[in-house]
């Protein structure tokens, strides 16, 4: 495979230096001292991601070109407000212009339909993403399908997860359109710290659009066996104990036990809930893997701190790659 897995990469299993660079084994640290698995660590990889973004950037800009992210929120979903607002920010650590067009929860599909023609049309808008969830009654998939897949920065429009299925302009075994944000990031984690993917038994559990779905056609593009589970999968967790690499991504929390999982699997974490404590009287951050899990993995991604961080970094990256394919 060439550097990365991106659009114009090979999707293949060669052997090639990974989009992010790998983590050096005497920085990796454990998760909780010796014993417990290695912390593969979302937020120094996305750090290192946004700096190459960052200098990639300023040499679009010095030709004239200047990326731009374009986002459309319908209503005030307090965690989609956030979402997007971190979006801004993140464009901002790397010189992304931002492009927002925010519309009430009474906008009617006429309203969205109208914004979303806007930002294909917008030549300040390199990509955009259409921030779910959409109000009741709102087909979020008919919008999906209004946006021009080329400015697609999430990944999801159907062409181009048609594209990651066939991935036929560029050649055999290339994509040359947006990879979904967070199978992008969790391959781009697995490489960086030297986690074999060829050939490797990987289970899903999981299996929506955002993360499930795509990730086992990108993952079985890479020539891993992958198996994605589901609630009406009748034993989740003998598949798991059979995965070098399990990526959970249920959404619920804690889901994942121990005596799950292989000893020295991979475990990737998507999973994030806000659990009340009871000890403390405040809500935390938990993710679908228990953290005792840390005491038989080889290798675990923390909730927070990281799929978050690469998924948020991985979006940048679509948005970049967008503007270099138009300069």
């Amino acid at each position: 495979m060439s550097a990365g897995v991106g659009p114009g990469a090979a999707v293949d299993a060669a052997p090639g230096a990974p989009a992010t660079a790998p983590v050096d084994p005497a920085d990796r640290p454990l998760i909780a001292g010796p014993g417990s698995a290695v912390k593969i660590d979302g937020t120094a990889l996305a750090a290192a991601v946004k700096a190459d973004l960052r200098v990639r950037v300023d040499a679009l800009r010095a030709r004239g070109v200047v990326p731009g992210l374009g986002t459309i929120l319908v209503g005030a979903n307090p965690g989609s407000l956030s979402y997007v607002a971190g979006k801004h920010r993140d464009c901002a650590e790397v010189g992304i212009e931002s492009i927002r067009l925010d519309l009430p929860d009474t906008a009617s599909e006429a309203e969205i339909r109208a914004a979303i023609e806007t930002m294909n049309v917008d030549p300040a808008v390199t990509a955009f993403i259409i921030q779910l969830p959409l109000p009741v009654g709102i087909d979020p998939t008919a919008m999906l399908e209004l946006m021009d897949p080329a400015k697609d920065a999430d990944g999801l429009h159907p062409v181009n997860l048609g594209e990651l299925v066939l991935a036929v302009p560029g050649g055999k075994g290339s994509i040359d359109t947006p990879l979904p944000c967070t199978p992008r990031g969790i391959v781009e984690m697995l490489r960086a710290y030297d986690v074999p993917i060829a050939g490797r038994h990987v289970t899903i559990i999981g299996q929506g659009l955002t993360v499930g779905r795509p990730l086992g056609l990108l993952l079985t593009r890479l020539e891993a066996t992958a198996t994605l589970t589901h609630s009406r999968t009748v034993d989740v967790a003998a598949e798991v104990r059979r995965a070098d690499i399990v990526v959970a991504a249920a959404g619920v929390a804690g889901l994942v036990q121990p005596d799950w999982v292989a000893p020295g699997a991979t475990v990737i974490d998507v999973g994030i809930t806000r659990v009340f404590v009871e000890e403390t009287g405040k809500y935390k951050l938990r993710g679908d893997v228990d953290p005792a899990v840390a005491q038989v993995a080889g290798a675990l991604s923390p909730v927070p701190g990281g799929v978050g961080p690469m998924t948020r970094a991985m979006l940048l990256k679509n948005v970049v790659e967008a503007a270099e394919r138009d300069a």
